[in-house]
């Protein structure tokens, strides 16, 4: 659950469209169980089964209107942030140092600012490779949701709408106020119940759709934390179905988690009731495409080794959340609750390295 002032972050997230062979991130795609037809036996002891990791090419998947890929899933990264790199800077880095390019960049504006900036738009449009943007936007910092629904930005959302239908027809994804349970009020007359996010969210697309923006593929953020998960307005939240094409969460890896499901399916004994976020959206939205909007493994001093067996670990259990279509990494030496770089050992990039290079990770980003 990060939150960063100002403009220009980059996240890069995509694993790419994920196409299983026969094992592998599935979610409607296509398999195949023909692999092994027509080879030889191999000799006892050897199996021939396919390499999960062995996806099929990227020819044999599709991205549809909402960008969710036929078969696996957008890989991405948030590079070196709170460095005060340029996000193009930072990307190329990030980039280098684990071994691919990003499918999608994560990026961070609140308040007036116009986006996709020209430098995001240049990172989208990038000659050597396109890549997908995911635009995070927090409205204003001094007005209410329920101001908000009722109109009072409704100047500033029009003028971004023009910005947008002039400057960027590709297709993105877009995000109103992420991560919005810890800054919800449920008192009378605040303006900041969970039924007053769920009016701004709605307002601020409906407003954007009628500006001309309907390439904005809408993206419902939430933290993935058991104690807001089990408190009584939870639900309401959630703006509705036709103003939400993908949900996604922000879980990170404190001491309490040690693999990856731990990781997508927080629970806690204090909140016995709470299954878990994954098997939370798996239930409440059968049909909704899930996304990892941030995600990140803190620094663990007593075990120098952890990020390298966390990394391995999700790698090893992907192909078991099939709803799962984007993951997009928070790559920070200073991220607020500790150091999330990849890479501080060797075995940590190296694993992470793996992880992206992984062949189910792979998709090619639309022109449009």
């Amino acid at each position: 659950m990060v939150r960063i002032a100002g403009s220009g972050l980059v996240l890069a997230i995509g694993l790419g469209t994920l196409v299983l062979v026969i094992v592998g991130l599935t979610g409607g795609g296509r398999t195949s169980n023909a692999a092994g037809a027509g080879r030889t036996p191999e000799a006892p002891g050897v199996t021939n089964a396919p390499d999960p990791s062995a996806g099929p090419s990227r020819a044999a998947c599709e991205v549809d209107a909402r960008l969710v890929p036929s078969c696996g899933a957008w890989w991405g990264i948030a590079p070196e942030i709170f460095t005060g790199r340029p996000p193009g800077r930072a990307l190329e880095r990030a980039e280098r140092r684990m071994g691919r390019r990003a499918d999608v960049m994560h990026v961070y504006h609140r308040g007036d600012e116009l986006f996709p900036t020209p430098a995001e738009r240049a990172v989208a449009r990038d000659p050597d490779g396109r890549r997908l943007l995911l635009v995070n936007w927090k409205p204003s910092l001094d007005h209410t949701w329920a101001q908000i629904a009722r109109g009072a930005l409704d100047a500033r959302i029009d003028r971004l709408a023009a910005h947008i239908a002039s400057t960027f027809p590709e297709r993105f994804f877009l995000t109103v106020h992420h991560e919005p349970e810890n800054d919800v009020r449920e008192a009378r007359g605040r303006g900041m119940t969970a039924a007053d996010y769920a009016a701004m969210f709605r307002h601020v697309v409906t407003r954007l759709r009628q500006g001309g923006v309907t390439n904005a593929v809408t993206v419902m953020t939430y933290m993935g934390a058991p104690n807001w998960a089990s408190e009584p307005w939870f639900e309401k939240l959630y703006p509705g179905d036709d103003v939400v094409d993908w949900v996604a969460m922000d879980p990170y890896v404190d001491h309490r988690v040690h693999s990856f499901d731990d990781l997508v399916n927080k629970t806690r004994p204090e909140f016995p009731r709470w299954s878990g976020f994954y098997r939370w959206m798996r239930d409440r939205f059968p049909d909704k495409p899930i996304m990892l909007a941030e995600w990140g493994v803190f620094e663990r001093h007593d075990r120098p080794g952890f990020k390298e067996s966390f990394f391995a670990s999700v790698r090893r259990e992907i192909g078991e959340y099939p709803q799962i279509k984007a993951l997009i990494y928070f790559d920070s030496p200073r991220a607020p609750r500790g150091d999330t770089r990849f890479d501080t050992t060797p075995g940590g990039r190296r694993a992470f390295g793996e992880l992206a290079r992984d062949a189910r990770l792979k998709a090619a980003v639309p022109a449009g």
